[in-house]
Order: C-alpha cells, then structure tokens, then sequence
C-alpha cells in the first residue's frame, strides 16, 4: 500500500494512504496565511481533528459538509461539529484506538490546551499514531516535550510529525528531545513560519536533528509530498 504525506503550511497535512484520502487540521488558502491550496481543491474520506484551535479546524465543517468526509477526534469536538451539521463523526479519546478502512488509528496524549472557535469547551487535546501495512505514523498535534513520548517511540514510528515553532508548542531544542525519546526513521516539521510569532529556521533545526539523533529530517515546502 502506497502512503504519501503532503505538508499544506501550518500543520495541515494530507495523506493519502492506499487511494484514502486523510486530512489532518484542515487550515486552507484564505484562513492559513502559509497556504497555497484552498479547501474547495481537497479531497478527504476522513478528517483527524487533534484539537479545536482555529488555526487548527477553520475549514474542519466546510471540507466534512462537502465531501461527506468522516471527521475522527475527541468527544467534545465531534460533538460542536455535530452541531454544526456534520454528523458523520467517530468519536475517540485519549489512549483509544479505532480500525478504519485505511488503518488503525490511536489516539495519543498531548499537552497543550483546545478551546474551540466560537469559546467552546474543546476537550482535551491529542495526538494520533496510524498503523497501516506495518507502518507507523505518529502525528503528534500541538504539544510540548513529555517524557512519556518514549512509550510512543515503543511502537516502533517509521514516521513523526513534530510541532517545532516555540512560543504555543515546543521548540527546536525540545523537538530534538522529542526525537530522541520518539526514535523515529523519518521525522518532518510543521507549526512554524506561520506568523513571526513561530518564526524558526528548519534548516538550521534538521542540522541539529542529523548531528544529535538517528533520524532523517525532512523539511517539506508547502505543498510538497513525502512517500513513506
């Protein structure tokens, strides 16, 4: 089974994994200052929502509503989007995992926080590990370092998607550690260059992943794709 991850600015990613469209924190052209595709060009058959931040789920309901798309995240956020007039949702929550037809999905702890846009209680905020034809990809949502990232590395990761921006997640540095506790071959950035706020040099940050750990870094422009 083929798998492609696609880097869309911000942290929004689009993988296609066996012909199944999966798209992670949908944050389009017109929203996401870093993009350069709009929503109403992307496929999805399932969305995986890691928390409610706007910059996060701005364009969650619209690509759900056009595509019919199956929205997967914690209680709380299934629920506001139910409300919103999407009701094909799967609901999970921390340290639960579900099989769909692309794969199994885990859903992992994360430590940052998840109001959604409108003020309303987003639940708590989370991270995602697919296992599909032997492969693991861990998508780790906003989060700072914790150590328990090494139970996660336990599974054996072909894959992380790391926040590296500081100020709302952590850092370069602490994305080393990260690394270092995860273990996986292949890591990629993403929550950086956004606004000056999370301004980062990744080139500078996979200089440091390559002299400090086992792992490729690879930095994706927006719209470039990976193979796994």
């Amino acid at each position: 089974m083929s798998i492609t991850i696609t880097w869309h600015g911000h942290a929004t990613f689009s993988l296609n994994i066996g012909g199944t469209a999966v798209v992670v924190d949908p944050f389009f052209a017109g929203n996401n200052p870093a993009a350069k595709t709009a929503v109403g060009a992307v496929a999805a058959d399932f969305i995986l929502q890691t928390h409610g931040h706007g910059d996060h789920i701005a364009d969650t309901v619209p690509l759900a509503k056009r595509t019919g798309a199956t929205v997967v995240g914690n209680f709380e956020i299934c629920n506001w989007i139910a409300a919103k007039g999407h009701e094909n949702n799967h609901a999970m929550n921390t340290g639960g995992g579900w099989n769909f037809p692309f794969g199994r999905v885990k859903m992992t702890y994360a430590l940052h926080s998840s109001g959604l846009p409108d003020g309303s209680y987003g639940g708590n905020p989370g991270g995602f590990v697919i296992t599909t034809e032997g492969k693991h990809i861990y998508i780790a949502g906003d989060t700072a370092l914790f150590s328990d990232m090494s139970l996660i590395g336990q599974m054996g990761l072909d894959v992380a998607i790391l926040p590296i921006g500081d100020n709302f997640t952590m850092g370069p540095g602490d994305a080393v550690e990260a690394i270092k506790l995860l273990k996986p071959k292949v890591v990629i950035p993403c929550h950086y260059n956004t606004w000056p706020l999370i301004a980062v040099d990744a080139a500078a940050w996979a200089k440091l992943v390559s002299q400090h750990t086992s792992a490729q870094p690879v930095v994706l422009g927006v719209d470039e794709t990976y193979s796994v």
